[in-house]
């Protein structure tokens, strides 16, 4: 209990000190979205591309892969989409077991809120940028099979989160690090399976993540709460296990 305590005063302070509000003897909350970064010093013209042009051989390829992706749905990639739609900061436990959960977690699940809030106010910045259409706002024959977003398609939300996790997660735990991208690339593809996304939106979410996590690597309090959470996952990795359970 001690050590969890500890480790905990540690990613606290490791954060930037607008980012956590105490609220009595709960767990700190994260109150603003600059922590690590200021959205703003990302130079989206040179770190990420335009989409297609509408009516380019690039952009019908694009929503040929969409149509290909939607005739080749089964109940189990229907499943799929449906559970990378859901968003969870969590589903890398795919790839690292069972373990890794927000009740074993409390200081990796305020770095990863912290982390995503950073990534969110990118993420805005650019779809409001390129303002692409969603591909079944495009064509009426693409039916979704998640629920149909608002916001403008390019680059994916969702994708970006997946792969500024992955990479994020990969400094917690570098010896999985290729498995955490690997799990990424599929959860990007669930959203083309699921009709809300382009390819290009994908991969253009990668770049920006890649582009995030160089500058984020720049922070001191980044770096600390990175060893704090390696230090709070160290139990779970020794067992392979909840040594709670």
């Amino acid at each position: 209990m001690l050590r969890r305590v500890l480790l905990l005063l540690a990613i606290c302070s490791a954060l930037p000190a607008p980012a956590l509000l105490a609220q009595g003897n709960a767990a700190p909350t994260i109150v603003h979205s600059n922590h690590f970064l200021d959205p703003a010093v990302i130079d989206l013209a040179k770190v990420l591309p335009a989409p297609p042009e509408p009516g380019s051989l690039a952009a019908q390829a694009d929503l040929e892969a969409v149509r290909m992706a939607q005739s080749f749905r089964t109940p189990e990639l229907v499943a799929w989409a449906l559970k990378i739609d859901a968003d969870d900061p969590f589903g890398a436990a795919d790839v690292l077991g069972d373990w890794f959960r927000a009740d074993n977690l409390p200081l990796c699940t305020q770095f990863l809120k912290a982390v995503d809030q950073d990534m969110r106010g990118v993420t805005s910045r650019a779809k409001s940028l390129y303002k692409r259409p969603r591909p079944f706002q495009v064509d009426p024959a693409i039916e979704p099979c998640v629920p149909r977003p608002t916001s403008f398609s390019y680059p994916s939300g969702h994708s970006t989160h997946a792969f500024n996790r992955a990479l994020v997660l990969g400094e917690v735990f570098p010896e999985r690090a290729a498995a955490l991208l690997n799990w990424a690339h599929r959860a990007a593809w669930g959203r083309i399976q699921g009709g809300v996304h382009y390819p290009s939106d994908d991969v253009g979410g990668r770049l920006l993540a890649e582009a995030v996590v160089v500058e984020m690597k720049r922070s001191p309090a980044f770096r600390a709460a990175v060893e704090a959470c390696r230090k709070e996952a160290e139990p779970f990795l020794k067992t392979g296990a909840n040594p709670r359970s």
